[in-house]
């Protein structure tokens, strides 16, 4: 595991304050093109989310309606009343993207799942990268905005719901998350970049609230459209 991964840890808030969090409450807007492209614009303008920090569990309040919850784990996803009762569930929700079509249409269980997994991974990093099973290391750096950044190459293991068993994640040099790269299985495994800005301090952990998806061409470099996925979060909170 790469020494720099400890640095990292550090600048957004340190491995015991990750490891003592059990939730992170989060509120704000998820858009971008991705969710036009499947049929589904809108579903989650108003988002309102609980991660679980130590277990990959999220969960969507008022997902698709009033008192309504959407509930996210790598096996299962659901929609459930506030009492519990389940409306609809997936089991093995992952495989209900195979052999899609790049712009096939999503029901809100397929949107669940990959909101789900992607939110968790990206509100959990970077302890998310010390959990058993990732090997990370650090690779060339990369010069950006006329900044020079440090990298770390993820390898995730097969129990880990995320994006792709390789990510590239780019930190400035206080140790800040500021690029997280990768292809998409789920989406056809087209490369993207993915753009941290707005770093805020809640309870000693360390967040980007306003992020944004684009693609990157043959050789890494961002391109300006179309913007894949946008994510402010205007509340953040931790316990």
């Amino acid at each position: 595991m790469s020494s720099f991964l400890d640095v990292v840890v550090e600048a957004h808030g340190g491995f015991q304050r990750w490891q003592d969090a059990k939730t992170i409450h989060a509120q704000g807007s998820i858009g971008g093109q991705l969710w036009c492209t499947h049929g589904q614009a809108g579903i989650l303008s108003t988002a309102d989310l609980i991660v679980d920090v130590q277990q990959e569990r999220l969960v969507y309040q008022d997902y698709t309606g009033p008192e309504l919850r959407g509930v996210f784990t790598p096996d299962n996803v659901a929609i459930e009343k506030g009492d519990g009762e389940t409306l609809t569930k997936r089991t093995s929700p992952r495989q209900s993207f195979a052999d899609q079509a790049p712009d096939a249409p999503w029901d809100q269980l397929h949107v669940l799942y990959f909101a789900g997994y992607a939110l968790w991974n990206y509100l959990t990093a970077p302890y998310l990268l010390m959990h058993p099973g990732v090997a990370v290391e650090e690779i060339a750096p990369w010069q950006e905005a006329g900044e020079q950044w440090r990298r770390l190459r993820a390898t995730f293991p097969p129990h880990i719901a995320t994006h792709a068993t390789q990510q590239t994640f780019y930190y400035s040099a206080d140790g800040l998350l500021q690029r997280h790269d990768y292809a998409a299985d789920v989406l056809g495994g087209v490369p993207a970049a993915h753009l941290c800005k707005k770093h805020i301090t809640v309870s000693g952990l360390v967040f980007p609230t306003h992020r944004y998806v684009v693609p990157t061409d043959e050789n890494g470099q961002v391109l300006s459209e179309p913007v894949l996925v946008t994510i402010d979060l205007t509340h953040i909170s931790v316990t």
